[in-house]
């Protein structure tokens, strides 16, 4: 039978990714599509999202679509990765293509290279990786600082070995790309936004192409079908980790999960999710949130002081009308959070 081609979907938190991959489901051109979700955190949300596409198996809309929560996925490769690809394998005459959407904390290539394993690499192959790039927090400063600093002080210091691992996970994701997305360019202006291109491009692999795309929305044939095989020439593509066995992250970096058996409403939960911007280091905001009298649940989505939101679905019958909100960022303060919800209860 034939290798079913992998297409890796790496990028920072709040970047785009799910938006993508969903997109891909609902305009899939008639291919069969597993998707594997490395969540960071326990509570599924970005599960929830694409299962909502309902574009699956008819018998079973959930069984293409499979979570991995426990960690981040180059970090749990034997013991999250590798059983979860042998269950996949073992219907791959079902399965024309997979996608894998890593956490924003995975680095690409300790995930590739376990396709060189022989249980894998003679079912499985990378067709390629794509590395999703928020624009808007580029032209910012955000992530990796401010662009045109970080270039000068590299040029003037090429020895520099003190980056911090959320640039060097920057790098890394770039280093390992086919292709880059640049996402949210509607929210910066025609300068800012050839400046990022160009510089870009200068940290990219000799061909990597820069593709612009709103709302996740691309022809599928411009994302699949790269027969890179990157599994077999991951050395051409340099990481700071290469000469380390395995990698370590920035350990302050933690998610918070909340389930909470009310009902909120949306204006004043963004309010106070902002005021909550402003005492901890929040990189990305996710969430279900139960509406009062509203037949269906609302997705929440915030990357910085940005929150995106809509209704994706009617709650189900047998489900608890829950609200559920993961944080994640640095060193962030459970009692903290958890008496900012609990304020606006008592409102």
């Amino acid at each position: 039978m034939h290798k079913i081609p992998v297409t890796v979907i790496s990028g920072f938190l709040g970047a785009g990714k799910t938006t993508l991959v969903r997109h891909l489901l609902q305009n899939n051109q008639g291919r069969r599509i597993a998707v594997l979700v490395n969540e960071f955190g326990e509570v599924g949300i970005d599960g929830e999202l694409l299962r909502s596409c309902q574009i699956c198996d008819d018998e079973d809309p959930s069984s293409n679509i499979v979570e991995l929560t426990n960690g981040c996925l180059c970090c749990t490769v034997q013991e999250e990765f590798y059983p979860t690809m042998q269950e996949l394998l073992k219907r791959r005459d079902k399965i024309d293509c997979l996608l894998i959407e890593t956490s924003g904390l995975a680095l690409p290539k300790p995930l590739i290279q376990a396709f060189r394993w022989p249980a894998i690499r003679n079912s499985a192959t990378v067709d390629g990786v794509v590395t999703v790039v928020d624009c808007h927090a580029l032209g910012m400063g955000n992530l990796v600082g401010n662009l045109d600093a970080l270039e000068s002080q590299r040029q003037a210091d090429p020895n520099l070995d003190h980056e911090t691992p959320i640039e060097e996970l920057f790098e890394d994701q770039l280093a390992c790309a086919d292709l880059v997305l640049l996402t949210k360019t509607d929210l910066v202006d025609a300068k800012t936004l050839e400046r990022i291109k160009t510089w870009l491009k200068q940290e990219l692999q000799p061909g990597v192409k820069v593709i612009t795309v709103s709302k996740g929305k691309i022809d599928p044939n411009l994302l699949l079908g790269f027969n890179a095989a990157v599994e077999d020439n991951l050395d051409s593509r340099h990481s700071h980790h290469d000469a380390q066995e395995e990698h370590e992250h920035d350990e302050e970096i933690n998610s918070i999960e909340l389930i909470l058996n009310q009902s909120f409403d949306p204006r004043i939960l963004t309010k106070q999710l902002q005021e909550l911007l402003k005492e901890q280091e929040i990189y990305r905001i996710k969430g279900l949130i139960d509406v009062p009298h509203k037949p269906m649940r609302l997705v929440l989505q915030g990357v910085g002081n940005r929150f995106e939101m809509f209704y994706d679905r009617l709650w189900k019958t047998e489900e608890a009308r829950d609200t559920r909100l993961v944080l994640i960022g640095h060193n962030l303060d459970r009692d903290t959070i958890e008496s900012a919800i609990a304020n606006i209860l008592l409102a």
